[in-house]
């Protein structure tokens, strides 16, 4: 949501027990991704507020950007292969997924 404008400088984010529950994941989770992005400088701790976007977050490098895109490229061709899917296929579903995400994010705005 950072990365998409929808969360700017000095936001308030979600509570870990929120986002967890919308997530429907385990707020550990969510407590470790938080930790991981106030550690890389993208969110900042305002003790007794509440966590926020930090003034200037922080880009990952080009390096790490590639990584990542690589990572989840490989992760999504292989479910695509593993359901049939044939090249075409995947990039439409893939196009249209993220379409669908940037679309949703934006709306939260």
């Amino acid at each position: 949501m950072i990365a998409l404008g929808v969360l700017t400088p000095g936001a308030a984010v979600p509570s870990v027990r929120d986002l967890a529950r919308d997530l429907r994941v385990n707020p550990n989770t969510v407590a470790r991704a938080y930790q991981r992005l106030t550690e890389g400088g993208v969110l900042t701790v305002k003790r007794g507020e509440g966590t926020y976007v930090a003034d200037v977050p922080s880009q990952p490098k080009k390096s790490e950007k590639t990584e990542m895109l690589r990572d989840g490229a490989t992760r999504y061709a292989s479910s695509a292969i593993a359901a049939g899917a044939e090249q075409e296929e995947a990039e439409e579903a893939l196009r249209q997924a993220f379409d669908r995400v940037v679309r949703e994010n934006r709306r939260r705005a």
